[in-house]
């Protein structure tokens, strides 16, 4: 993985009480899905879960691994609707101590790099939501390496599967490129202060760099999802602000509401998008 233990930790490790007052009850940090449009977040949440389980062909008999497993919120869900056990693998300290403080039924959290990760078992089935922009660097794909890096974890992952596994994956994308400073400011300072070492994959690297491991099969995009997703995060960080302001300081509040702001601008824009993806193990 390109994003290191101390970058990823930088970006999820605030602490958990900071990120409880903004984000949806379940601790999600990755877009939900609205398909009706009037769903509160909490409920747009569990769609996002309800697809991807659907996605995974999952049933009370399977195994399944959670790769970029934030805070256990579909390993959650994966406990409550049913499998035979569900693992998860992250680089946030403060996400797996969490995880595996809750007990939850079948669950395992490890605090665990992806490319060091060695399965004791093959999973039936697989699920990652939005850690593959953790996977290749802006300046990697400035050399032209972006699709031989996700090629590389497609071909991992299909190394952890039993023949005929399905692989849920949900995915940030960038797409267009804003034509001010200002937009391209913001931009880099999620990337950089935000995100230090992450990068969102282009749609079309994706679909390149499945094959020859994966099939796509169903293929489906969620932009304005996400911006409603960002929008309610961000006005849930504005009606904390004195509490953020005095326990965390002004720089987090600060830096939090710009990266908010500009995700909500970035998905209205089309800059960026979000995909799930449903994947059928192949043959190699």
């Amino acid at each position: 993985m390109t994003s290191t233990q101390a970058e990823i930790d930088e970006s999820y490790s605030v602490s958990n009480d900071f990120f409880k007052l903004w984000l949806d009850e379940g601790m999600h940090y990755t877009s939900a899905s609205f398909l009706t449009g009037e769903e509160s977040l909490e409920e747009a949440q569990i769609n996002k879960c309800r697809i991807l389980y659907d996605y995974a062909e999952m049933n009370e008999d399977k195994l399944i691994l959670d790769i970029g497993c934030g805070w256990g919120s579909n390993l959650e869900y994966l406990s409550t609707r049913g499998v035979k056990r569900a693992h998860g693998i992250t680089l946030s300290t403060a996400q797996a101590e969490w995880i595996n403080q809750r007990g939850l039924p079948g669950v395992t959290a490890k605090l665990m790099d992806f490319h060091d990760y060695e399965p004791e078992e093959k999973y039936d089935a697989l699920v990652s939501i939005e850690m593959i922009d953790h996977i290749c660097s802006p300046e990697q794909a400035r050399k032209g390496m972006a699709v031989e890096l996700y090629r590389e974890y497609f071909k991992r992952c299909h190394s952890f599967v039993k023949p005929g596994a399905w692989f849920a994956c949900q995915a940030i994308l960038r797409d267009r490129v804003p034509r001010t400073r200002k937009d391209l400011e913001d931009l880099a300072f999620t990337a950089d202060v935000i995100f230090p070492g992450g990068l969102n994959p282009r749609l079309e690297e994706l679909i390149m760099a499945v094959r020859p491991y994966w099939e796509i099969v169903e293929l489906r995009t969620q932009r304005e999802c996400y911006g409603k997703t960002t929008g309610e995060w961000l006005r849930r960080l504005r009606a904390n602000e004195a509490t953020i302001r005095e326990r965390w300081g002004d720089k987090v509040y600060v830096d939090y509401e710009r990266y908010l702001d500009t995700c909500v601008r970035a998905f209205d824009a089309q800059w960026s998008s979000d995909v799930q993806l449903k994947l059928r193990w192949c043959a190699v």
